[in-house]
């Protein structure tokens, strides 16, 4: 499936995201990092943006990655209690409209040890195909993410 970011591509993303759920995701997932660590034989990290953001959150909490960096998950705050088994790094916007700050500062107090970045952006600040796309907050956050994954995989 590809899907581009107008309205009808998001609310199709959306709904095949529900059908398809979180359970097989993380199993498609989970043999990606085995794949990836038998054929190369080195760590794995795992990066998600959006949905893939909270994808990313339960590989971390789930699975067994080496290092995760999770974007703007909207149901991270839902699985705040879940706890990580691997290094992660959270990116949000300030002014997402879908994730509230709230829920963002209840992330930030579950998880204390995990390096949480806010951005004076909205929600898709990385993606310049979205109208919310805010290149000074993509370009920190790009270098934060991989000097991240640089110092961990």
């Amino acid at each position: 499936m590809e899907l581009g970011y107008g309205p009808e591509d998001r609310k199709s993303g959306m709904q095949a995201a529900t059908q398809i759920g979180l359970e097989a995701v993380l199993k498609d997932v989970q043999a990606s990092i085995e794949c990836a660590r038998n054929q190369l034989g080195r760590k794995v990290g795992v990066l998600g943006f959006c949905w893939g953001g909270t994808v990313a959150w339960l590989a971390a909490t789930r699975l067994q990655p080496d290092a995760v960096v999770a974007y703007y998950g909207g149901q991270i705050a839902k699985h705040s209690d879940e706890k990580p088994r691997c290094l992660v790094q959270l990116h949000f916007g300030k002014l997402d409209v879908h994730i509230p700050m709230s829920e963002i500062e209840g992330i930030r107090q579950h998880h204390p040890e995990v390096p949480l970045f806010l951005y004076d952006a909205g929600h898709g600040f990385n993606c310049d195909q979205r109208e919310s796309y805010e290149p000074v907050s993509a370009a920190l956050a790009r270098q934060r993410t991989l000097q991240f994954l640089q110092e961990n995989l």
